[in-house]
Formats: structure tokens, C-alpha cells, sequence
């Protein structure tokens, strides 16, 4: 039993840790990028617009989206290694 609970905790922990640096990602890239660092980011040119404008309109959403696939991948990897797999 002991040895159980200490499987389940190093899953919950491997998830929590996988969830923080998801958020920590998508902050960086929504918010770091597409509002404090916009004007370092006004120089560069993307598709006609500064890159800091690039990252509030489109960059964000795309990296939202591979984070959800790197999200489902990792997950999928620690489901196997804990031996939870469907």
C-alpha cells in the first residue's frame, strides 16, 4: 500500500511539474511577448507587423495549441511510465 501511495504521489508530482512549465510557456508567450515586451519586439518585422503585435494576435494562439499536443504527448509518455495507460 505504501508503496502505492508513493507511485501515486511521484505521478501527481511529474503531472503538477508538466502543468506548471505549460503555464509558465503560455504566459510567457501570451502575455511576456504580446504585452510587457512589445516594444522590444517592435523593431522585428513578421508578415508586414512588428513581432510583439505577431504574438498578441497569432503567436499566442499557436503556441496555446502546441502546448495542448506537448501537453497529450507528455502525458501519454508518463501515463506508460507509471503504467496507466488505457
Amino acid at each position: 500500500m505504501a508503496d502505492n501511495n508513493s507511485n501515486a504521489a511521484a505521478y501527481w508530482s511529474a503531472n503538477l511539474r508538466l502543468i506548471f512549465i505549460s503555464f509558465a510557456v503560455w504566459l510567457l508567450v501570451s502575455f511576456g511577448f504580446g504585452i510587457l515586451l512589445r516594444p522590444m519586439l517592435a523593431g522585428i518585422a513578421v508578415g508586414g507587423t512588428d513581432l510583439g503585435f505577431w504574438f498578441a494576435q497569432q503567436g499566442s494562439i499557436l503556441a496555446f495549441i502546441a502546448i495542448i499536443f506537448v501537453y497529450a504527448w507528455k502525458m501519454n509518455q508518463l501515463d506508460k511510465k507509471f503504467g496507466l495507460e488505457e
